[in-house]
């Protein structure tokens, strides 16, 4: 008899009727009575201990299983146990006091005997534990370690259910609010087992601490540095799974970032969607009114799939929220630098080598360290025959950045143009090669001299594209960072001709409330606008007036100009000579003009900058052959001083959203030049091509794919062949139209179903009045007769 079930004998005490009883029906029943049942839970809990201790002796004994040899070797004896674990898992809420030290004894059970207990018997219990720590009975800070140990058994099931339970447990408690004190002592567990030599323990803690962070649960400093001090273990494993995830971070943040829903909240910076005039015209224009309705809600949803498209697409660009377990390194040079003096002792095959290569890379890129033996570590390997270059390429474009020695990069360099970009080196090296300099001159542009830059740029005229594109990509490069090492074909049109770059250890300091520029530049555009329409009004005056403003001009700029000779009388008196006396004769016609003259007067009176004669000998020829001219030059340097007194002092909250929205429009501008799509005379001083900052530089990923842009690999003779077959099989046998429409089945066609629409209204009208002009014109000519010549006669 199974004893599962309540006997008559078991029961004659309490004075209950001889049926038998199962366990399920006896749970229901100490649920809604629990006082009229503890003979039952004594009687249950009794055989639940005698169990338990029979399974201690088998191990006392040395048993190597409790399934063989043993008590358990009945499978209705494992599963009885099992049956009466979770029967009292299940109601000691019911009986607190009876059943206190019943989850102190299922986790001693687990603990002593997991081992050697049959699979189903320790996932049954390892379920009823997991009940009553859902029911806040257990805290999981006692049941961690016990856990962890059940997932290094090799027992699948029960290995993905602790797994399952610790991850779910952690995230419900940190669901509100983070628990501080749970966390640290949770952490503290995890940590210590981390650094046990034992590899199964370590792997299963690194495995959880890596998802919880993936979750953002533990998303702090501590355990993004106890990943990362996992990359120094003792095994290889260990040592593998913590560099993968390193390096992998960005790419499983990217596809979380992919999964989430489009029904988000869309930032205050709404993204420029790109659709057809044509798409918009149909959905508002064509058709009838239920077609509008669906041509207007499919534009909807591609207009929202776009901009969500889009706004993905600008926070990867410009590295908005960014995050990796190596930005908080709290001694990234020392991690560094251990790491690195492991990869030059590491005795493991050369994909684990490349992995430590790259987190290397990328942990002196982060954080802009000085590494200097990595470059001639990195120089022996850069050969076109190495096998996976891109990838080590890569990372020492990775590594370079701005606080480094050129000279301690310049030989790595320099094997690079000498390996991959020669005459006899294949069209992929040469493309490479030149992708890999541009990027390193990106980061550190002293590297580059005249001569060689020269000798790069002649790639242009390659027949090749991706190495004319990349050669192309370089003088784009040095148009903006130092146009002066380029020939003056390849210059074009630089913003600025004389700059360069920046030497070694030079810091621009700002000196000014970033974006202000901007804001004058705007200012100043408002103003001139305004002055040119009064120009414009001002030419359109009679020639009294024109003869009017000519005199004020004349006076208002000999005064503005003598103001300034005098101020600079030291400098030159022997330059003066005629101009000198011209100057104080218009000094007397002004003396003795009209009251209307005193505001020309003042807005002399109102320049603060101090300039040498010199400066001005080339505007005074041109003022001598038109006086207008040096009027509106008076007048331009007087609205300058305008709008720096406009933006000068403190700045409101308009003026800092101002220059938001200024900066902005600045980016779509230049987003619009690099893709083709603004006018060449829409605005000559835009930017083609923009350098990102030294911070923007080191968060950005290289990747090895990246340096192999439009590069077309050839194909194997099975590729071509499968790609043939498979363009034939979408294709199916060829059959005439006829024969088509003889076996179609179904409904009618899409040109069908056109014919039967409801024509708009206007397309009515419109086919009736072409009917009407064409039975005119047959009635017009039918009345005539054919008067011409016969042709047989």
């Amino acid at each position: 008899m199974p004893s599962t079930e309540i006997t008559a004998d078991a029961l004659s005490a309490s004075g209950r009727t001889s049926e038998k009883m199962s366990l399920p029906t006896l749970q229901s029943k100490m649920k809604c009575d629990p006082e009229g049942y503890e003979t039952e839970l004594t009687l249950v809990y009794n055989q639940f201990k005698s169990s338990v201790q029979l399974f201690q002796q088998q191990v006392a004994l040395n048993f190597t299983s409790a399934v063989s040899g043993g008590v358990g070797s009945d499978p209705t004896v494992a599963k009885d146990l099992g049956d009466r674990a979770m029967f009292l898992a299940h109601v000691t809420p019911f009986y607190p006091v009876q059943l206190l030290n019943y989850p102190k004894e299922l986790v001693e059970f687990l603990s002593s005997s997991a081992r050697v207990l049959p699979s189903s018997l320790r996932v049954t219990v390892t379920q009823a534990l997991i009940l009553l720590l859902n029911r806040k009975i257990v805290a999981i800070k006692e049941t961690l370690p016990l856990f962890m140990e059940l997932q290094v058994l090799s027992d699948k099931p029960l290995k993905v259910l602790a797994f399952s339970h610790v991850i779910h447990s952690i995230r419900r408690m940190n669901q509100k609010h983070k628990n501080e004190t749970e966390n640290r002592a949770l952490q503290s567990i995890l940590f210590s087992m981390l650094q046990e030599e034992d590899e199964k323990k370590a792997m299963r803690s690194l495995v959880t601490i890596c998802d919880l962070h993936r979750r953002k649960v533990w998303f702090d400093d501590r355990a993004a540095n106890a990943i990362c001090r996992a990359c120094f273990h003792m095994s290889s494993r260990v040592m593998i799974a913590a560099l993968s995830f390193l390096l992998d971070y960005e790419k499983i943040e990217q596809e979380n970032d992919s999964d989430e829903s489009s029904d988000e909240e869309e930032p205050t910076h709404q993204p420029h969607v790109v659709v057809s005039k044509e798409a918009i015209y149909k959905a508002n224009n064509t058709g009838t009114t239920s077609s509008k309705k669906k041509k207007k809600a499919k534009l909807q949803r591609v207009i929202r799939s776009m901009k969500k498209q889009q706004r993905m697409s600008l926070e990867r660009e410009n590295n908005v929220n960014y995050y990796s377990p190596l930005t908080s390194l709290k001694d990234p040079q020392g991690f560094a630098e251990k790491l690195f003096s492991k990869l030059q002792t590491c005795k493991e095959r050369f994909e684990i080598k490349m992995m430590i290569v790259k987190v290397v890379a990328r942990t002196v890129g982060l954080h802009r360290l000085i590494l200097l033996n990595f470059y001639p570590f990195l120089q022996k390997y850069v050969q076109p025959h190495q096998r996976d270059v891109t990838n080590l390429l890569a990372a020492a474009v990775q590594a370079c950045h701005d606080m480094v020695p050129p000279d301690a990069v310049e030989p790595l360099f320099k094997q690079i143009v000498n390996q991959f970009v020669h005459d006899r080196s294949r069209t992929e090296s040469i493309a490479v090669g030149l992708n890999v300099v541009r990027e390193i001159c990106l980061r550190i542009p002293l590297l580059m001299t005249e001569d060689l830059l020269q000798d790069l740029v002649l790639y242009k005229k390659s027949h090749e594209k991706a190495v004319s594109s990349a050669a192309r990509s370089l003088i784009s490069l040095f148009r903006e960072v130092c146009p002066s090492l380029l020939v003056k074909k390849d210059r074009g049109r630089p913003i600025d001709p004389k700059a360069k770059p920046k030497a070694f250890g030079e810091v621009t300091i700002p000196s000014d409330v970033p974006g202000v520029d901007l804001l004058k530049d705007d200012v100043g555009d408002d103003v001139s606008s305004s002055s040119d329409m009064d120009d414009h009004f001002n030419d359109d005056l009679g020639e009294e007036d024109a003869d009017s403003d000519d005199d004020v001009s004349t006076r208002e700029g000999g005064s503005e100009l003598n103001s300034e000779i005098e101020d600079d009388d030291d400098d030159g008196d022997t330059l003066m000579g005629s101009e000198e006396d011209e100057m104080r004769e218009d000094e007397s016609d002004v003396s003795c003009s009209d009251d209307d003259n005193d505001d020309v007067k003042s807005l002399g009176e109102n320049k603060g900058q101090k300039r040498k004669f010199a400066d001005f000998d080339e505007q005074l020829d041109s003022a001598s052959q038109s006086l207008r001219a040096l009027k509106r030059l008076a007048g331009a340097k007087s609205e300058n001083n305008d709008t720096s007194d406009a933006v000068d002092g403190i700045l409101s909250n308009e003026d800092f959203q101002r220059i938001k929205e200024l900066k902005a429009k600045k980016e779509a501008k230049l987003a619009l030049a690099q893709h083709g799509m603004l006018k060449k005379g829409s605005d000559p001083k835009s930017e083609h091509f923009k350098i990102p900052s030294s911070d923007k530089l080191s968060l950005k990923r290289v990747d090895g794919y990246l340096l192999e842009a439009n590069i077309r690999k050839k194909m194997t003779k099975e590729e071509r062949k499968a790609l043939m077959k498979a363009g034939r099989e979408e294709t199916g046998k060829y059959q005439s139209k006829a024969a088509v429409k003889q076996k179609k089945t179904g409904g009618l066609s899409n040109r069908q179903k056109e014919h039967k629409k409801a024509m708009p209204l206007v397309a009515k009208r419109s086919k009736i009045a072409r009917v009407k002009r064409e039975k005119k014109m047959k009635q017009r000519g039918a009345d005539k007769q054919f008067r011409g010549r016969k042709a047989w006669k």
